[in-house]
């Protein structure tokens, strides 16, 4: 057990103040995540070093494009989720419970994670971590710990997250996270309370906040009848080229999964949202379906080539650094260094 940072006593109960739930809780209660309970006045996160899963991923599947292509990132998650979305493509380890569940589980150490870093299968080709799976959010305190001191060590910290976290945590956690993918499930609120009980406007907020400190990409998954019309993606689409014209977005394709049994979004709808948000935005890929150049990128000055993916295999034919190799456009792209 290791107690959880952001709670307050609130009239002999405890109220969480990580996420938006603001949970209020009295002795024995386990928040709406799963993982944050109150033992003899306090409040304890009990996944805290919990690695439910943990592999070595090419940074491509985050999704994150326009961030170290081609490298190799330590990924791993825990258990526990703080949105009850219906579509949820990872619902083992989103709704799975420490004791109960059947996976592998094992503990680690912030120290323990640097070691995998610093070890051979590590070292030369990764850049760092990548807090994914589940929400990492409510893995909140090890994330904490563990991306300071590789942050202090020189490795890079990337945060896969639904974006469903009060400001005050995210304003300590971000001065050590370098890249996020935050998942913008639809633009409406109702789609948010509906479907991941939950709300928009804290994940609206994040996106905002973060983009002001690291390189941050998003993705929607877009399922038929539910948030896939042109209305609302323009105005996502709208929204984020407000922020930046550089900021990428990865639109999805949705597949029946957990208790969402919709049939698959048409490769159609997936064509012509794209079509739409390049009004907005000059960096719009297509996920979990095989399209050509869906997945490539494009210089938007000049149409040259800059890199060609094929699942998550890539080239980079037209880069110069984060350059277009024809016309000297830069590029917001991080690229590894040599």
């Amino acid at each position: 057990m290791h107690e959880a940072l952001f709670y307050e006593n609130e009239g002999g109960k405890i109220r969480c103040l990580l996420c938006p739930r603001r949970c209020l809780l009295t002795e024995g209660q386990t928040g709406s995540c799963g993982v944050r309970e109150v033992r003899e006045g306090k409040l304890y996160t009990t996944n805290y070093g919990l690695v439910a899963a943990a592999n070595w991923d090419p940074i491509e599947k985050k999704p994150l494009y326009h961030f170290l292509p081609g490298s190799r990132i330590l990924s791993i998650g825990t258990l526990g989720c703080n949105l009850f979305c219906s579509f949820c493509q990872n619902w083992s380890l989103a709704r799975g419970r420490p004791a109960e569940d059947e996976l592998a589980a094992k503990r680690l150490t912030p120290e323990d994670v640097l070691h995998m870093l610093d070890s051979k299968e590590g070292s030369a080709e990764t850049p760092g971590v990548a807090y994914t799976y589940n929400e990492p959010t409510i893995w909140y305190e090890f994330v904490f710990d563990t991306a300071r001191l590789l942050h202090e060590k020189g490795y890079k910290n990337v945060l896969v997250t639904n974006g469903y976290i009060n400001p005050e945590p995210l304003e300590e956690l971000l001065p050590y996270i370098d890249a996020l993918n935050i998942d913008v499930k639809a633009f409406t609120d109702s789609f948010y309370r509906e479907y991941c009980h939950g709300t928009r406007d804290p994940v609206i907020e994040t996106v905002e906040r973060a983009v002001k400190s690291a390189h941050v990409e998003t993705t929607c998954l877009l399922i038929p009848t539910l948030n896939d019309g042109m209305e609302e993606q323009e105005e996502l689409t709208r929204w984020l080229g407000g922020l930046s014209p550089d900021l990428v977005l990865h639109y999805s394709r949705y597949f029946p999964q957990y208790k969402l049994d919709l049939p698959p979004t048409p490769e159609k709808t997936l064509i012509e949202s794209r079509k739409m948000a390049l009004n907005y935005l000059r960096y719009v890929y297509l996920g979990n379906v095989d399209l050509p150049g869906a997945s490539d990128t494009i210089c938007p000055h000049c149409g040259n080539l800059l890199v060609e993916r094929h699942g998550y295999s890539i080239r980079l034919p037209g880069l110069v650094g984060n350059r277009c190799s024809k016309c000297g456009n830069v590029i917001n792209i991080v690229i590894p260094h040599k």
